[in-house]
């Protein structure tokens, strides 16, 4: 009978083993994908904008969106261009700080005071890129339809769209890791995925953005997620942050 429980006992620690694996692979494919191919979706886009190949149809995408007697009218109700304005407010500097704020403390509580580090570097290193992008290839903002938010930066690759999708998939990247339920995880990736695209779309609405300048931001944003995820999972395994934590931990 002994000898039968610890067979039993093996058995499912081996069915658990392979799991995590299986899971850990999958995961890690995922991420070098979004990695590689953000990275060379940027560098694509940034070729051809850079040669003026995407003008006609940025221009014809951007005037889709307003009023053809009135560009200053875009199009819809009122109400949704006043959505606009709020979606693309989850895209600015003082919201994402606060976030990210609030995402510290919460790990600082949960005593995961090496991923709040590694937390505390990630995101800022990411607005900071997006600064230094943004200061490098300095393309003029829109001038077809006027301008529905403040600008006051150049126009590629889109600073909220990009510190959006920085700020939102790396938090949700990290923290999924000391989730313990893949439900919890799946959730943090899908709301922190519609928030980033709902700010990078309200940028194109209101005339502020080109779509092309989006479309990069989403891709330089994106792949620093996935290389921060690949980092945090590389220094886990060495025991310099806090592991991940699953389902069989709690149990």
């Amino acid at each position: 009978m002994k000898h039968q429980r610890k067979m039993k006992q093996v058995g499912r620690y081996s069915v658990s083993l392979l799991a995590r694996l299986g899971r850990y692979e999958l995961a890690m494919l995922l991420c070098v994908a979004v990695l590689s191919g953000g990275v060379w979706g940027f560098i694509a886009l940034a070729d051809e904008v850079t040669e003026g190949d995407t003008q006609s149809i940025d221009e014809s995408l951007l005037l889709a969106l307003r009023n053809p007697a009135d560009l200053s009218d875009p199009i819809g109700p009122g109400w949704v261009e006043e959505m606009g304005r709020d979606f693309t407010a989850l895209g600015g500097v003082g919201v994402l700080v606060l976030i990210t704020l609030g995402a510290l403390g919460y790990l600082l509580l949960a005593r995961h005071y090496r991923a709040a580090l590694f937390t505390s570097i990630a995101v800022p290193g990411g607005i900071l890129l997006s600064t230094v992008l943004k200061m490098g290839f300095d393309r003029p903002r829109p001038d077809l339809v006027p301008h529905e938010a403040m600008v006051y930066t150049a126009s590629f690759p889109s600073g909220h769209s990009m510190m959006s999708a920085v700020t939102y998939l790396t938090l949700a990247a990290l923290l999924t890791r000391v989730q313990p339920a893949l439900r919890l995880k799946a959730y943090l990736l899908i709301l922190a995925i519609v928030l980033t695209l709902l700010v990078g779309m309200s940028r194109v609405y209101l005339g502020v953005h080109w779509p092309t300048d989006v479309l990069a931001g989403w891709a330089a944003g994106a792949s620093w997620a996935a290389m921060c995820w690949i980092v945090m999972r590389w220094m886990q395994r060495r025991g310099q942050v806090e592991r991940e934590v699953n389902l069989l931990d709690t149990e």
